[in-house]
């Protein structure tokens, strides 16, 4: 029986994420339309297409595969693909209705923008720099992220300055109405609306910039109370079922016990197929999945589903049943997950004597369930097993000439699986021997006394009680683990249904740090904190190199300083619109959603780049400061209100996408504020630290 159609289940996405991509294109370039005209949205959305299609190719050449992430990396990039254009398009046309030649127009913006527009399109690239480039898992499942953007983007800057302006020469014409008069009308409704509100900014310049501020550290203040999470679960209609019987347990018991909630799971409507492993997980079929070690005590079960919106509510309700009729065992129900998959919490427990070990467990343990919000609660080491020991008796051994191994090697013989006394070869293939007890033996310990040993001295066999002083039963752990060649137990436990692990994790905190260790034993925190921990600080761990080549970069553009530092103290303030986002949507702030404020960072600087480059020219062309800055934003409304309309909107078919929500929530709502942020408050910094008035003239130094 197929327990997974790993080709079905890629099929499936990718064609859902091919619709994605055509559905995000297609509303680019209707957006376009409504804005731009019916010539230039064109130009722009054959641009787009050939830069896709372009990128596609580099992919193949690159062995970058159409996966999830690589495919919502193209739908993440399409704002910015279209922004180059866009830039040039716009630029020409305005040329164009000077009554300048289309020729010249086209080689004069491409040569006034084009370095500009490399510059702002290597900080977009270098802005997911880190994560193309970090070491640990995290990294390696993103990493056709960071791919996909860097062979679009590159692509987008070479046909945004070689195939655009030939288009734009081709088919702009000074004597094509793209707009109705209406629609012009309307715009420059809009863009005296623009000045007014830019020019009111900056006479207040200082109360803008104070509710600015204001604004930041409320929304810092709010960011608090953004949820906190890793990766997100899978849309993948099926579920896991782990249940523990007491350790110990022989599998038969495991496989009767198996068998009736199987019949369980199997009888319920809302089920479609259960595959059972008894003993062990199953081969990895998938990345996320980590297959159980072998254990006769446990068994796991995978339940499909027609709906896995409907998993949530049956994972409460199996869970209830199997608690309340298998009350011996343990049971662990969890949903795929988008990245990497284990306990949501684990405490590693680290120190040399086991019964103190596992006396703190026990301690860690209660705190877990006192929070309330806990499920699932267990060790690694399971639970202790009933042995029974054999006391040599060291006289008597010696003088039959008996030993420790030779007493073993009897005792599993006849109350393990038996032990190789040979090999079998059948054709290219070598299998062992077993030699054993019968069953009736096997099964009772009373036989144990009456075990036949070899004796070399004796030159016979003898009973096995003439060699020992007696049996006793002792409870010993069967499992145990070491980290660092120390031993080191982990108490794991999930939140239950409906609660986040940051408020599972935040509310363990505190108790368990605040626990009296006795000396040579330590705790640490795994799971999620520690996964999220290790992605972060390898992603931020390589940003302030990225960051460095970020600033060196935008300084050599403007070869001074005040002007990259006006664009950089824009990029925090990202957040205001971020914050207002997630917590509007209840979204968390996870590791896509720390990619997608990345990406957010390098669409602001970016735009910010191209406008204070606009600022610059003009000056330095001999316009006067105020009237350059209030020009310059003007000129630059569109390209930035069309960037950020398309991204924003192209995002939408990942609103939809479980993986890739909270990175959508994250640029949509991020870049409104952004694309306010670049038209209005980056003029204000510029005039503040300029110090541009009305009557100002003159070069920037």
């Amino acid at each position: 029986t197929a327990i997974s159609y790993q080709s079905e289940s890629v099929k499936k996405a990718i064609s859902g994420f091919l619709i994605n991509l055509v559905e995000a294109v297609a509303i680019v370039i209707v957006v376009l339309m409504l804005f731009m005209g019916f010539r230039s949205s064109l130009i722009i959305g054959f641009i787009l297409i050939l830069t896709i299609f372009a990128t596609f190719i580099l992919m193949k050449i690159n062995a970058v595969s159409l996966e999830r992430i690589s495919l919502g990396a193209l739908i993440i990039a399409l704002g910015m693909l279209v922004d180059n254009a866009i830039v040039v398009i716009d630029g020409m046309s305005a040329k164009i209705k000077q009554g300048i030649g289309r020729k010249e127009a086209a080689i004069a913006v491409v040569k006034q923008t084009a370095i500009p527009l490399l510059g702002a399109t290597a900080v977009a690239i270098l802005a997911f720099a880190a994560i193309g480039t970090s070491k640990d898992s995290t990294g390696e499942y993103c990493k056709s992220l960071y791919q996909v953007i860097l062979y679009s983007l590159s692509m987008s800057w070479v046909t945004a300055v070689t195939v655009t302006p030939l288009l734009g020469v081709m088919f702009l014409k000074p004597s094509d109405k793209n707009r109705s008069q209406s629609s012009e009308d309307q715009e420059n409704r809009f863009f005296k609306l623009y000045r007014t509100g830019l020019k009111t900014c900056i006479r207040f310049k200082w109360v803008t910039a104070l509710i600015v501020v204001v604004l930041f550290v409320i929304s810092l203040k709010g960011f608090g109370n953004v949820s906190k999470s890793f990766f997100p679960d899978s849309t993948r209609p099926q579920f896991m079922v782990g249940f523990w019987l007491p350790q110990g347990s022989h599998i038969n018991e495991t496989r009767d016990t198996a068998a009736q909630i199987e019949s369980y799971l199997q009888s319920r409507e809302d089920v479609n197929h259960v595959t059972t492993l008894i003993g062990k997980g199953a081969l990895r079929f998938m990345l996320t999945y980590s297959p159980e070690l072998e254990n006769p005590a446990y068994v796991q079960f995978l339940v499909d589903v027609d709906d896995y919106r409907l998993i949530d509510g049956m994972m409460q309700e199996v869970n209830t049943y199997l608690f309340d009729h298998f009350p011996e065992g343990r049971v662990k129900i969890e949903k795929f997950v988008l990245g990497s998959g284990g306990p949501k919490v684990e405490l590693r427990i680290i120190g040399p004597d086991a019964d103190i070990l596992r006396e703190i467990s026990s301690t860690v343990t209660s705190i877990m369930d006192d929070t309330g919000m806990a499920t699932s609660l267990s060790n690694d080491w399971e639970q202790r097993v009933k042995s029974i020991r054999v006391v040599l008796a060291d006289e008597q051994a010696n003088l039959n000439g008996i030993t420790k191994p030779d007493v073993a090697k009897v005792l599993k013989g006849a109350f393990e699986s038996g032990r190789v006394v040979g090999l079998f070869r059948d054709q290219d293939e070598f299998l062992p021997i077993y030699i054993r007890a019968q069953e009736e033996e096997r099964i009772n310990v009373e036989s144990i006394k009456n075990l036949q040993i070899w004796s070399p001295k004796a030159s016979r066999m003898i009973p096995l009680r003439q060699v020992v002083k007696g049996f006793e039963t002792v409870f010993e752990d069967e499992i145990i683990w070491r980290l660092n060649r120390m031993r080191t137990l982990t108490v794991k436990c999930d939140p239950k249904f409906g609660v986040m692990t940051s408020t599972l994790q935040a509310a363990l905190m505190e108790p368990v740090e605040k626990l009296e260790l006795p000396t040579g034993y330590h705790v640490e925190w795994g799971g999620e904190l520690e996964n999220s921990a290790e992605a972060q600080a390898s992603l931020f761990g390589l940003l302030p190199i990225v960051g460095l080549v970020i600033v060196v970069l935008v300084v050599s553009l403007f070869n001074a300083i005040k002007q990259p530092l006006i664009i950089l103290l824009c990029v925090p303030l990202a957040l205001i619109g971020v914050t207002a986002g997630l917590l509007g949507t209840s979204q968390p702030f996870g590791f896509m959603a720390i990619l997608g404020f990345l990406s957010l960072s390098g669409m602001l600087i970016k735009n910010a780049i191209v406008l204070i480059d606009e600022i610059n020219l003009q000056i330095n062309e001999g316009k006067d400061k105020f009237t350059a800055v209030m020009d310059s934003g003007v000129s630059r409304l569109t390209p930035v209100m069309m960037a950020a309309s398309t991204t924003a909107l192209g995002m939408i078919p990942l609103v939809l996408d479980a993986f890739f929500v909270s990175m959508a929530v994250t640029i949509i709502s991020g870049l409104v504020f952004a694309s306010v942020l670049t038209m209005f408050f980056v003029p204000v910094l510029y005039t503040l630290f300029f110090k541009i008035n009305a009557t100002n003239r003159g070069s920037v130094k």
